[in-house]
């Protein structure tokens, strides 16, 4: 019978359209016993066809299509940074689709495909892959036949239509050299039948050639995908992979859609003339012995000391470690450990231990965080060596859910890290302690989804950016759907006509797209490690992070082919408590450290229980804010409690409401059977955690330890849905047999079932409720460093900067704003303990420019700016209406007889009065007596002037402007308009007025001949710590935000209207360091009003620090009946009320039956705005898209938790800055 031995499925990435799973199913289906998967420079979807195969009772055999370079250059390195053939071009020509795309003096790069025949041809093949892809840049490379010389022992080239289009274009003797490189034996012929015009004739010529040669000829179909009906889909990944659309995409189209995989009666047939090609088919598949069932990987060994085993080494540290951790070491500790050690020893994993441990050492000594979680947790062996802080045996967790003698496989210890540099040095501690070839990342598939499929689909189709824009919104955008939410009715809704045929085309590629593989990236934190070479197991290729190289299979892949993987996983949280205890260290005598807090302090309990928690660890969500009220969490364990019950599988199996009534004492302690009480007695009778619901299987229905890990892989698998209805067969006859049926097994089934939409392990849960409560007792006790620390790891957790920075000026501290001459890179704390915002904050600014903004200018010594006056002088400002006094939070317009200021705290301005002959700022000659009045270095000033600042940083206009909007030029004397102004004086061209819109020109010259460069790289995203292009529209005339820091009073230095007083002179170009221009007074622009101080905020930084822009409008509000967030609480429950602020999160889950939920904010707190599902029909696009609402409706009271259920929501009217929200994540 015939045998298809050369397929190639969509990890081929844009030349497959079927994954793998598919063509193994479509395989089964035709009858096929054996059937080869062939894709483009590299076995990605090996694993995935091999386990389809091994369980569809199919033999899958393996190779490559080798991408080939001949007629130029040397090979491997092609498509490298510099090279002039590009990925478009490396995938133009190896298109086997259109072999005659390439001019005809052009390095050709076409395709070869190989077949492995046995395991020394696997690592062959692997070899070949890493070399040629570690030489390229990520994506591209090619190999030269010289290349494959001395290299392909144990492989098969087949050789087809591609090397004749090769020979054409004048690299004769293609075949020839092949013959040479392989062997004769190891070579065949290819034929394939598309049906295509000058096809037969090349296949005359091939069946010649390999007459001439003496090597058989084979008869395959070069399969690119499953069905016929997948033809479309191939015809949009190739556009894609072009980079063009349907209509223009012409031969760079398969002309037809024969290349889907044909039933062998189908071949027999269409090779009726050449019953060779098919009998040689069938022989080379008998000789091609290698599958992927052992690969040969073996986890390294760790270097014990002399006289020591792996064994006895784990038994000797652990034995010290437990005394340790265990004080006392109990009895029943003692029996648990050498349990454990046994079964390690038995399954010969000492070594996995040892290796986890030395790096769990390493990071200790370089002082980086460092704590496991996952099923590591439930292991005793694993706290007392000090990878994991949570004592199973304290907390009665399920040792089998971690290791098992029936699984057959590796465990899995994950390591939480610090994400960012601290977590990088791990990892690099493995590269180098095991070699460029002995460790890798594993690798992360990255796919088609939603948006991402509908924007390639419809620019494929051709559609205009506004309408894929448009498409990309609507697709996919929240969690739960039912039968109203149809696309057709959300594109009525935006105006787009469903019925149109390109947008039902458009509907039906969509769906096809989905999941399939679009590149491969990075795991988040998987790291392989190898004994021996690793790049003789999997093929290794480079990251696009420099330093890193990964593997071409994902985790799962790896973990199915048996390959050992340790996860250093960065959370962003761990940094966050590692800065902020370095900040506490450093700035005071008091030392602090995670692992000796205060156990149980009732002030840290007390926030939680007021579900005081934004910023917080795990319990920040509006879900959690809700439940820590009726939980009213007194120690750990609720912790541990509250982490693990706001999850998808407890909603669903309806355990929350049960569990908070049980606990409250409103309803008894019931379980579905007496044997389950052992189990559910600590949860008070409901199950919440996966080992409870192992434990459960295991006593109710029998399940061997085994057993309940396959259990748990289905209840964790993505698509669990038909292996969870096959163990739900073995659940009811193993109940049935115990005599537990009715009622009681169908509460039982419920609670086991529902666990496969996601719920947390114990031990998980207990590792993340330290965390829980560590970031809890940071933000009790040290809300600034805590905040700082916050602002500099985003982004991270649910809320935007925004609103922490809001949260945090509720909870006492003090924020000062971007100044060029105060701030850091990064976001830091003041001798006085306020937090100086960061350059990182400010959107678009090149982290480069902002670290030579740190550094000032060189060999400047220049005395203090006339900004500083006002308070050298000891003149203090008091707002009239709240007292406050903090000269950062004022802003200052000078004017001809007085001053006009704007309180920054609670937004009230008024009109000052000129300064008497009393509090007349006289001259200052000791310029240092201004250094203590501020607390600021002005003594020596980083840039004495605004063009020292430019001269020295090489600064962008629209990175100039961006922060003379936020008013972080002010320390030049002048307002934020003035700074704009001065701003575009200092950057002027000093040529033709109109030079500078010519794209093309060079550096603008500005007014006194100082370089600022035309650099369009890489800026910073408003979002903090995230980079974008700085494309777009200048920031620089529609007014930008932020509060002025302390130096910021710099916006008074113009408010003495006396003459200019002179400074001594600066070493740039002799001029004075501050200008009569640059004082406020020097600008015919008037200040921002209040508002456009808070809307330039928002759009140069993201954030604020003055007042909230509720409180602006908060005096029309209260004519209105609107209350504040904080007023919500005091009032009584079934009232209507009305409630107003920006929207900072949207929210459908999946498991709320359709209500959405709001939260919004204003200058008070948080809101919570439940939406019925009707109310939601009828006001969609306004709930979805409006920044800022005001919602009618029913104020609900229950157990501490208040939220108004919406009747009616509106617009609000004005002109409002556009505040980030947190939508439907």
């Amino acid at each position: 019978m015939y045998v298809e031995l050369h397929t190639s499925s969509a990890f081929s990435f844009l030349d497959g359209a079927s994954l793998p799973e598919a063509l193994v199913d479509q395989a089964r289906t035709l009858g096929y016993d054996t059937v080869a998967l062939l894709d483009r420079d590299g076995v990605y979807g090996a694993p995935r066809f091999y386990q389809a195969a091994r369980k569809a009772g199919l033999r899958a055999l393996v190779g490559a299509e080798l991408t080939m370079q001949t007629g130029g250059g040397r090979g491997l390195g092609v498509g490298r940074a510099g090279s002039p053939l590009g990925a478009g071009a490396l995938a133009e020509a190896a298109s086997p689709a259109h072999p005659s795309a390439v001019p005809l003096h052009a390095p050709l790069l076409w395709r070869l495909p190989v077949l492995v025949a046995s395991a020394q041809g696997y690592r062959s093949l692997c070899r070949l892959i890493t070399r040629m892809k570690l030489a390229a840049a990520k994506g591209q490379g090619a190999l030269t036949v010289r290349d494959l010389d001395g290299q392909v022992e144990g492989l098969v080239a087949v050789v087809g239509r591609p090397m004749l289009a090769a020979d054409r274009h004048g690299v004769a003797g293609l075949l020839d050299q092949i013959v040479g490189v392989f062997g004769r034996a190891q070579v065949h012929v290819e034929i394939q039948r598309h049906l295509t015009r000058d096809e037969e004739v090349d296949n005359r010529i091939l069946v010649s050639a390999a007459e001439a040669y003496r090597v058989p000829i084979l008869a395959t179909n070069g399969v690119r995908f499953a069905t016929p009906e997948a033809r479309p889909l191939y015809d949009v990944l190739t556009c894609i992979r072009h980079g063009t659309t349907l209509e223009h995409a012409g031969r760079r189209l398969a002309a037809n859609a024969e290349r889907y995989l044909k039933s062998p009666k189908q071949m027999q047939a269409l090779f009726s003339d050449l019953p060779q090609a098919l009998a040689n088919t069938r022989a080379l598949s008998e000789r091609l012995d290698f599958t992927l069932a052992n690969l040969g990987y073996r986890f390294p060994d760790y270097p014990v000391p002399d006289g020591e085993t792996q064994i006895s080494f784990l038994r000797r540290i652990t034995e010290a470690g437990a005394h340790w951790r265990y004080r006392p070491l109990t009895d029943r500790a003692r029996r648990q450990i050498a349990r454990e050690l046994d079964l390690i020893e038995k399954l010969d994993l000492a070594g996995y231990f040892l290796i986890v441990w030395d790096l769990v050492n390493f990071c200790r000594q370089q002082d980086i965080l460092a704590q496991g979680r996952g099923s590591a947790a439930n292991s005793a062996v694993c706290y007392s060596l000090g990878i994991t802080a949570v004592d199973p045996v304290g907390m009665e967790l399920l040792f089998e859910r971690f290791l098992s003698e029936e699984r057959g496989e590796w465990p899995d210890i994950d390591l939480d890290l610090p994400s960012g540099d601290r977590r990088e040095q791990a990892i690099q501690y493995l590269y180098t302690r095991y070699g460029d070839r002995g460790a890798a990342m594993t690798a992360n598939v990255i796919t088609y989804r939603g948006r991402s499929a509908a924007r390639e689909v419809g620019k494929v189709l051709g559609c205009p950016p506004e309408m894929i824009d448009t498409l990309a919104k609507v697709m996919s955008p929240f969690e739960w759907q039912d039968p109203k939410d149809t696309l057709a009715r959300h594109l009525r809704e935006l105006g787009v006509d469903p019925d149109l045929p390109q947008i039902q085309q458009f509907g039906a590629l969509w769906m096809q797209m989905q999941d399939i593989p679009r590149h491969l990236g990075q795991h988040s934190g998987g790291m392989v490690l190898c004994q021996g070479r690793l790049d003789e197991v999997v093929p290794l290729e480079p990251a696009s992070m420099p330093g890193r190289v990964v593997v071409q299979w994902d985790k799962d892949d790896c973990a199915d082919m048996g390959i050992v993987k340790v996860d250093l996983l960065g959370l962003g949280m761990l940094a966050v408590l590692q800065e902020a205890i370095t900040i506490v260290n450093t700035a005071s005598t008091e030392q602090i450290d995670l692992a000796h807090l205060p156990p149980d302090d009732p002030v840290v309990y007390q926030m939680l229980q007021e579900a005081d928690t934004v910023g917080l660890f795990q319990v920040e969500s509006r879900a959690q804010m809700a439940t820590l009220p009726r939980l009213k969490p007194t120690c750990f364990y609720d912790l541990v409690v509250e982490v693990a019950i706001i999850r998808p599988g407890p909603i669903v199996g309806q355990m929350v409401h049960p569990y908070l009534a049980r606990r409250r004492g409103d309803e008894p302690v019931e379980y579905a059977h007496p044997s389950l009480e052992p189990i559910l007695k600590r949860t008070l009778g409901v199950p919440l955690f996966q080992e409870q619901l192992l434990r459960m299987a295991m006593v109710v229905a029998g399940f061997s330890g085994g057993e309940a890990e396959e259990l748990r892989r289905a209840m964790g698998f993505k698509r669990s849905e038909a292996r969870m209805r096959q163990i739900e067969v073995r659940l009811r006859s193993g109940m049935a047999e115990r005599g537990i049926t009715g009622d009681a097994a169908e509460t039982i089934l419920r609670s086991i079932a529902s666990f496969a939409l996601y719920g947390f392990p114990e031990s998980h849960a207990a590792s993340f409720a330290l965390i829980v409560y560590a970031s809890a007792y940071l933000k009790a006790y040290y809300p600034a460093a805590f905040s700082t620390a916050l602002l500099n790891n985003q982004p991270l957790g649910f809320y935007h900067p925004a609103t922490l920075i809001k949260d945090a000026q509720r909870h006492g501290v003090r924020f000062l704003s971007v100044d060029v001459q105060q701030s850091m890179w990064a976001c830091h704390i003041t001798p006085d303990g306020a937090v100086r915002l960061g350059f990182c904050m400010v959107q678009g600014l090149r982290e480069e420019v902002g670290r030579k903004l740190e550094a000032g200018a060189p060999n400047v010594a220049a005395p203090a700016h006339v900004a500083c006056r006002l308070q050298a002088a000891g003149c203090v400002l008091v707002c009239p209406k709240c007292g406050a006094d903090d000269a950062s939070m004022f802003e200052i317009d000078v004017r001809a007889r007085g001053r006009h200021i704007y309180c920054g705290v609670c937004a009230h301005d008024w009109d000052d009065r000129v300064p008497g002959a009393g509090d007349r700022v006289p001259a200052i000659q000791d310029k240092s007596q201004e250094v203590p009045a501020l607390g600021v270095r002005h003594s020596a000033l980083r840039f004495p002037s605004l063009d020292a600042l430019v001269m020295a940083t090489g600064i962008r206009r629209d990175e100039l402007n961006t922060l003379a909007s936020l008013g972080a030029l002010n320390a030049f004397g002048t307002d934020r308009r003035g700074a704009l102004w001065n701003a575009e004086r200092v950057v002027r061209p000093t040529g033709d007025l109109f030079a500078m819109l010519d794209e093309e020109a060079g550096p603008v010259r500005v007014g006194r001949d100082h370089s600022v460069g035309r650099d369009h790289s890489v800026g910073r995203d408003h979002s903090v710590g995230r980079d974008r292009s700085p494309s777009g529209p200048s920031p620089a005339c529609t007014s930008h935000p932020s509060e002025r820091s302390r130096a910021d009073v710099a916006e008074s230095a113009g408010w003495d209207s006396r003459p200019y007083l002179p400074e001594t002179s600066s070493n740039v170009d002799e001029q004075p360091i501050v200008t009569k221009a640059d004082l406020a007074g020097g600008s015919p622009l008037p200040a921002m009003t209040p508002m456009e101080r808070i809307v330039a905020d928002y759009r140069g930084s993201g954030v604020t620090i003055g007042a909230h822009p509720m409180a602006l409008r908060r005096a029309d509000l209260r004519l209105r009946g609107v209350m504040r967030s904080d007023e919500l609480g005091r009032t009584r429950g079934g009232r209507r009320v009305r409630v107003a602020g920006a929207v900072i999160t949207r929210q459908r889950p999946g498991t709320a039956k359709g209500m959405v939920f709001l939260t919004l904010e204003d200058e008070a707190g948080l809101a919570n705005v439940i939406i019925r599902p009707d109310v939601f029909d009828r006001q969609r696009p306004l709930i979805l898209r409006a920044p800022f609402l005001v919602v009618e409706g029913v104020l609900q009271q229950q157990e501490g938790v208040t939220s108004v259920r919406a009747e009616r929501v509106m617009a609000f009217a004005g002109d409002q800055p556009r505040v980030p929200s947190h939508d439907f994540r």
